[in-house]
């Protein structure tokens, strides 16, 4: 396997030729069509007075125009997923070197009472989130967040099994990212599941068979009357007749209408996504399970989502005024297709979300799996079930870019609370983000910065942002307060890591380091796993009290009259601070 950068040029440069080369075509079969509509109308006009041959060559010229407008709308669509694999590793390229603020931020997901989102740069501008997302359905970025916030702990080697082989299958990926770039759906699927739900059914199952028997009908009248046995008026009575009794349900098929007009583009994208991973072999656990939801039923779900696209597409030809008053004068056409609309929703609509959801896993999956390709110098954390929690060699954060990231070795046991003091700047919440990273991925199955990691799965609870509220009327230390009576409550539930960043901050440096002090005492009482960071050197002080404390810091100097971070984690407490010296280097005092 190439490297990524390497196998996103090769595919760029190879997608580019295709796209060349189906413009020219399409260039040529529009020529052509030109070319064969005056040749047909010039031999019509030539042997107009031949009334046989002019309609011979009416009819042949016609048949060859719907095939090469059928070839033509083929070599149209290759053309749009070339397109789309094109702008797919050219956005590729662009996101490695760094360039991938402009894309969903995913903010909408930003919680602040979730046990971690708020805190770590999960979302926003400049977020994991925004680099790592690739999802094109709304659904699927739902869901993509939901595996990043989830908290669970289950099935480490079943996800990790999934992105490996996902990883392994790049020009698929790109293949399933391209289909559903194709349509833009502008109905959610849960909007479509609750519809489908609520639709009652209004026709009688008489519909089944009777729009045929009109048809035969309608067919036999027009042929009596073609052939003078029976009047030609009678043909338009026949006409009102069907109108009439299409219009005794128009009402309701309008209403019908204007619900599965909102949906067709949604059928025909999921329709094509599903035929894509049905025609796939996979080989991971989760995978497979996730296929098999699709390949329950007598027949493919792509084909099913398929004819019910079509159904939608024929009940929408009513639009055609043309079409709407012989079709349903002559064949009942309404009453056809809205019959089979309805027996489809009737047979299919319990199943329906479950594909929705194999579409949407795979959309998320689908940015796991590309991420994990993009960093084959990452590692898949060994999971262990020890009292080792985290033990990381070269642990470093995702989003920094690797010439200028300074990776840390980290080994936690259970129960260990480890207190980080450290100067202004020297990395101290770039670390506590990095920890929180490597626990989040870890879960999702993501393999991790770093370059080995054994792992224990523990769900992660942090503080380290914390926001007043005029609308709540809480203030600064209420909201902080509230936030930790948050993980006292949790953590009296189930075993959590904690990640803390100077905690109440909201009161005076007295009181706070009182408080502080007696707050880590109360999670080691209760055998907590975790990290604080904190300016308060007093609060190093209780490690020589409980075994369970240990110190650590982050150091900073002063050299050459300039201030100098090494950014490396190490054991003891912090002894150079450099506020007073940035102030004085800012000319602020």
């Amino acid at each position: 396997m190439n490297h990524p950068d390497t196998f996103y040029k090769i595919q760029l440069e190879k997608h580019q030729q295709d796209l060349k080369s189906f413009n020219k075509k399409l260039l040529g079969m529009s020529s052509l069509r030109l070319l064969l509509f005056l040749v047909t109308v010039a031999g019509i006009y030539f042997t107009f007075n031949m009334w046989q041959v002019a309609l011979g060559i009416g009819i042949v010229g016609v048949i060859i125009f719907i095939v090469l407008l059928s070839k033509y709308t083929n070599v149209k669509r290759l053309r749009d997923v070339s397109k789309a694999l094109v702008a797919i590793n050219e956005e590729e390229i662009a996101i490695a070197s760094g360039n991938f603020h402009h894309r969903n931020s995913g903010e909408q997901f930003l919680d602040p009472h979730h046990f971690y989102s708020l805190d770590i740069d999960l979302f926003g501008r400049g977020s994991f989130f925004q680099f790592i997302n690739r999802t094109n359905i709304n659904e699927g970025t739902e869901t993509l967040a939901k595996a990043l916030t989830s908290n669970t702990i289950e099935d480490i080697i079943l996800k990790q099994n999934a992105i490996k082989e996902l990883a392994d299958k790049p020009e698929w990926r790109q293949q399933f990212s391209a289909f559903a770039t194709l349509i833009e759906a502008e109905t959610p699927a849960v909007k479509i599941i609750e519809w489908l739900n609520s639709h009652e059914l209004f026709l009688p199952k008489i519909m089944k068979w009777f729009p045929r028997v009109f048809t035969l009908a309608s067919i036999a009248v027009v042929a009596l009357g073609i052939f003078k046995i029976i009047d030609l008026g009678f043909v338009g009575y026949w006409l009102l007749v069907g109108l009439i009794i299409t219009g005794f349900y128009l009402k309701k098929i309008n209403v019908l209408a204007s619900n599965t007009d909102k949906v067709r583009d949604t059928f025909r994208q999921y329709a094509l996504l599903l035929n894509h991973i049905e025609n796939e072999t996979f080989s991971s656990e989760l995978l497979k399970n996730k296929q098999a939801y699709i390949q329950q039923e007598h027949k493919k779900a792509s084909e099913i989502f398929s004819q019910f696209s079509k159904y939608l597409d024929a009940l929408d030809n009513r639009n055609n005024m043309i079409s709407a008053i012989f079709g349903n004068g002559f064949f009942l056409s309404d009453l056809k297709n809205t019959y089979n609309i309805e027996q489809w929703i009737f047979k299919y609509k319990t199943t329906v979300s479950h594909w929705f959801e194999v579409v949407s896993f795979f959309d998320a999956y689908n940015s796991l799996g590309n991420y994990a390709f993009n960093h084959p110098e990452y590692v898949f954390s060994e999971i262990v079930t020890n009292k080792t929690v985290i033990e990381a060699e070269g642990l470093g954060h995702p989003l920094l870019k690797k010439n200028k990231r300074v990776d840390s070795d980290l080994e936690i046991h259970s129960q260990e609370f480890f207190i980080v003091t450290g100067a202004n700047m020297a990395g101290k919440s770039t670390f506590l983000r990095t920890v929180s990273l490597h626990i989040v991925m870890a879960n999702a199955g993501l393999p991790v910065c770093a370059e080995s990691s054994k792992y224990s799965p523990v769900k992660l609870i942090t503080s380290m942002r914390t926001n007043d509220s005029l609308t709540d009327d809480s203030s600064y230390f209420f909201s902080e307060l509230t936030r930790l009576k948050f993980i006292v409550d949790e953590i009296a539930k189930e075993p959590y890591f904690i990640i803390l960043d100077e905690i109440l901050k909201g009161t005076n440096s007295t009181d706070k380091a009182i408080g502080s002090r007696k707050f880590v005492e109360k999670l080691v009482a209760g055998n907590a796993t975790g990290i604080i960071a904190t300016h308060d050197l007093s609060l190093c002080e209780i490690s020589k009290e409980l075994p369970e404390v240990k110190n650590h810091f982050f150091d900073a100097q002063i050299v050459d009259d300039e201030l100098f971070f090494d950014y490396k984690f190490k054991d003891g407490i912090c002894q150079n601070m450099n506020a007073s010296f940035l102030l004085k280097k800012m000319e602020i005092i």
